[in-house]
């Protein structure tokens, strides 16, 4: 079984090797940029499964590397680490689609934690999921067809699309930014409007389960919340 690799940010040489040492010895390849101005070019040299990045960076900020990363690849898990607690800080690196964000000082085996868990979410995410179970209901995501006891309702392309994403981030977040790129290409002002659209109609044919709940987070995106899965 090949070793998952991580992209590693970090300027700071001594704990840039501690942690580079601490992630291979726990069976993770770790290619490390020093340079924030070399981050891009190195990400683009190979496949990585999760980047890592510092946000003080000299040359150029861990905010600006992932925007860039992103646009290579939207679907990359990334953890942003910093010394900074400010909350604008914090909900920047939400805002690009950071899966975490780690303050310094930390535990290191809290992060080998996070970034284990973050990886194997991605991995059942871009998985071939084709059946879900949400609370009453049955979705069939290859047929489009939401089933409530005998009925059923066929969703359009769109809806079908994003349920599917909700269902794969069950109780989890799903960044607005994520889903409007991938069903609608972009993330501008309209189609976010159409996206709520689209969430108000998948809350309506979820109704008749009331432990069911799609919850608009703030600046973020949606959960879809489900307290009895029987």
């Amino acid at each position: 079984m090949e070793n998952n690799n991580i992209f590693l940010v970090e300027d700071d040489e001594n704990f840039g090797s501690v942690l580079k040492s601490y992630l291979e010895m726990n069976d993770f390849t770790v290619s490390w940029t020093k340079d924030g101005a070399k981050a891009i070019q190195n990400f683009s040299l190979q496949k990585f499964d999760i980047c890592i990045l510092d946000i003080m960076l000299p040359n150029v900020d861990g905010f600006s590397i992932a925007k860039k990363i992103k646009e290579l690849n939207p679907e990359i898990p990334t953890i942003f680490l910093t010394a900074k607690t400010l909350k604008e800080d914090i909900l920047t690196g939400f805002r690009i689609g950071a899966d975490d964000y780690i303050t310094k000082p930390f535990d290191s085996e809290v992060l080998l934690y996070k970034v284990k868990a973050i990886i194997k979410r991605n991995q059942i995410s871009g998985s071939d999921v084709k059946s879900f179970k949400i609370g009453k209901y049955e979705f069939d995501s290859d047929l489009r067809i939401l089933s409530f006891n005998k009925d059923t309702v066929k969703l359009s392309p769109k809806e079908g699309e994003l349920l599917k994403m909700l269902c794969l981030h069950e109780n989890k977040i799903l960044d607005r930014d994520k889903a409007l790129n991938k069903i609608w290409g972009e993330d501008g002002y309209f189609t976010a409007r159409s996206m709520d659209v689209y969430i108000t109609k998948l809350r309506k044919y979820l109704r008749n389960d009331t432990s069911i709940e799609i919850e608009n987070i703030h600046g973020s995106g949606f959960i879809l919340k489900v307290t009895n899965s029987e």
